[in-house]
C-alpha cells in the first residue's frame, strides 16, 4: 500500500442488498473496491414481515473477511427500523421490516396524545407510517417490548455485535421522530406523553466517534489482526450519501435515489413550519450542524417491483425501450402510500393511471416510462417545495446513489427540474461513510475538504435541462386535479 494511504471498511446495508466496500484514502486519493456483495430478503412469518438479520451478519463478516486487514470498520443502513436486546444482550427475535402492517391507523393513536402539528413542531419529521415512533406504539402491549432491556437501531445492533459495546448514533436517532432537531437531542416531552421509555436507547454517538474494537471472536472469524477499530459514520444510508454529494458550492439540492428518492437541501437550521408540515418535509440530522431538508418518495423501488413481477427481463433493454416511449403519456404520485407495499405493481400502476382519466400503460416499456417520468416529476416538486419553503434558491441538482446508473432517469429529472444534474458518485453512501472514518483518522479534513475530494476522484456525468417546463407543469396539474 502506498505511503500515507489508509484502508477502510464501510458495511453499508441498503433495503435489498448488503455490501462491504474498502476506501483506499490518501492526501490526494480516494478509491473504492467491492469486497462482498450479498442478498437482504426480508421473510414473511406468521407473526409478519421480518429482517433476516442474522444473515446480514454473517453477510457483514463474510465481507470483512473478503476485505482483508483494514484500519477501521463502520456501517451504514437504513434507518427506522430497530432489534430488542433482554437483559443478557440476546436479541428477542428478528426486527421488524418496516413495509410490515403493524403500523397501520397507530398514527392516529399517536395523533390523538400530541396533535401531528405539536408533534412536528418538536420533532420535524414527516409523517412515514413507519418511523420508529409509531413502530414502537404499535409494540406497546407486545411481550418482547416488556422483556426488552435495550434498543439498537440496524446499524447499531451490528455494531454492537461486532465490538460488544452499545451507543446510538445521532442521525440515524433522528428518523425515529424522538430527536429535537434543534437541540440535537432527545424530544424528552414527546417521548413521556407518549410513554415511550428513552431509557431503552444507548447513549447518543456522533459521525467520528469511536464505537470500540473487533471482539477476539470476530478477528478469529474474519482473519484479521486486532486491534481493529470500530467508527461511528453517519450511520444512516442517506446521511453518508449526502455527506458525498461533490457539491462545490451551498447552492445546491441532492436527490438520493435508490430504493428510496430523498430529494432536499442541506440546511444549518431545521424548517420546522406548518406549511412545511404540510408539505411534508422532513429534518433529518446531517453531519457536522447540518440539516437534511427533504422528502422520501417511493424511488426505484416502483421500477424494481415491476422488473420483478416481469421476471427480471434485461434491465438494459427495457430502459432502452423505455426512452423510445413519449413523454409524460402518463405520470402517477411517486410519493403515495398506495405504492408502499410490495406486489401486483405493474396492475397498481396502471391502475392509478385509469383512476386519473389518463392513457393506460400496457406494455412493460410504457409502465417503466411512466414510472420514471413519475419520479422526475416527484423530484421537481420536491425541489421546488424544498426551495420555497426554506427560502434557499439552487443552481444545480446533484443525483448520487444507484439511480446515476439510470440516465434517462438523470436527463428527464434535469428536464423537470429545469436545472442542471450532476450525477454521480453511485455509491455514495459507502463513500460517505469511508471519508467519516478518513476523517476521524486525520486524512481528511471537514465536510467541504471531503467533497473536494469526491469531485477530483469520482467519475461524474453532467445533464443538461432540454426544452422548457411547461409540459412538466401540465403533467403536475394532471396531478392535482385528481
Amino acid at each position: 500500500m502506498s505511503a500515507g494511504v489508509k484502508s477502510y471498511a464501510a458495511v453499508d446495508l441498503g433495503a435489498s442488498s448488503g455490501r462491504v466496500m474498502v476506501g483506499r484514502v490518501g492526501p490526494d486519493s480516494l478509491e473504492l473496491t467491492e469486497a462482498h456483495r450479498f442478498p437482504n430478503r426480508p421473510v414473511r412469518v406468521p407473526e409478519g414481515l421480518r429482517w433476516d438479520v442474522l444473515g446480514l451478519y454473517a453477510g457483514v463478516l463474510d465481507g470483512l473477511r473478503a476485505a482483508g486487514q483494514v484500519d477501521s470498520v463502520g456501517i451504514d443502513s437504513w434507518a427506522v427500523d430497530y432489534g430488542l436486546l433482554d437483559a443478557d444482550g440476546a436479541l428477542l427475535g428478528n426486527p421488524v421490516h418496516y413495509r410490515d402492517s403493524r403500523t397501520e391507523g397507530v398514527a392516529e393513536k399517536v395523533w390523538a396524545t400530541v396533535p401531528a402539528q405539536e408533534l412536528y413542531a418538536a420533532t420535524g419529521l414527516q409523517y412515514a407510517p413507519f418511523n420508529t415512533l409509531y413502530q414502537l406504539t404499535a409494540a406497546q402491549e407486545s411481550a418482547q417490548l416488556a422483556h426488552a432491556r435495550r434498543l439498537l437501531l440496524i446499524p447499531d445492533l451490528l455494531a454492537y455485535w461486532l465490538t460488544g459495546e452499545q451507543g446510538t448514533e445521532l442521525t440515524n436517532a433522528s428518523t425515529t421522530q424522538l430527536i429535537d432537531p434543534r437541540t440535537r437531542d432527545w424530544s424528552y416531552d414527546i417521548a413521556a406523553r407518549l410513554g415511550i421509555d428513552l431509557g431503552l436507547f444507548a447513549p447518543l454517538r456522533q459521525p467520528g466517534d469511536p464505537a470500540g474494537v473487533l471482539r477476539a471472536e470476530v478477528l478469529e472469524e474474519t482473519g484479521l489482526s486486532g486491534p481493529v477499530p470500530v467508527t461511528t459514520v453517519g450511520s444512516h444510508d442517506t446521511a453518508s450519501a449526502v455527506a458525498a454529494v461533490p457539491a462545490g458550492c451551498e447552492r445546491f439540492a441532492y436527490i438520493c435515489t435508490g430504493t428510496w428518492s430523498l430529494a432536499g437541501l442541506e440546511l444549518d437550521a431545521p424548517v420546522l413550519s406548518e406549511e412545511s408540515r404540510a408539505a411534508n418535509f422532513t429534518n433529518e440530522l446531517g453531519l457536522d450542524g447540518t440539516v437534511r431538508y427533504l422528502r422520501n418518495i417511493m424511488g426505484l423501488w416502483l421500477l424494481q417491483e415491476c422488473v420483478r413481477a416481469w421476471g427480471d427481463p434485461d434491465l438494459g433493454e427495457l430502459l432502452l425501450d423505455a426512452s423510445r416511449v413519449p413523454t409524460l403519456r402518463s405520470v402517477v404520485d411517486a410519493g403515495d402510500a398506495a405504492f408502499l407495499a410490495p406486489g401486483r405493481m405493474p396492475e397498481r400502476i396502471a391502475e392509478a393511471c385509469r383512476a386519473s382519466g389518463q392513457p393506460v400503460p400496457e406494455s412493460p416499456a410504457e409502465i417503466t416510462r411512466c414510472i420514471l417520468d413519475s419520479l422526475a416529476l416527484a423530484h421537481r416538486r420536491a425541489i421546488a417545495e424544498a426551495q420555497r419553503l426554506a427560502d434557499h434558491p439552487v443552481d444545480v441538482v446533484h443525483v448520487v446513489g444507484g439511480g446515476t446508473r439510470n440516465a434517462l432517469l438523470c436527463q428527464l429529472t434535469a428536464d423537470a427540474c429545469g436545472l442542471p444534474v450532476v450525477a454521480g458518485p453511485t455509491e455514495a453512501a459507502a463513500l460517505g461513510n469511508v471519508l467519516v472514518q478518513a476523517r476521524a483518522h486525520g486524512l481528511v479534513g471537514d465536510l467541504t475538504d471531503g467533497r473536494r475530494l469526491l469531485t477530483r476522484t469520482q467519475p461524474l456525468t453532467r445533464y443538461e435541462p432540454r426544452g422548457d417546463t411547461a409540459r412538466w407543469d401540465e403533467a403536475e396539474a394532471r396531478l392535482t386535479r385528481r
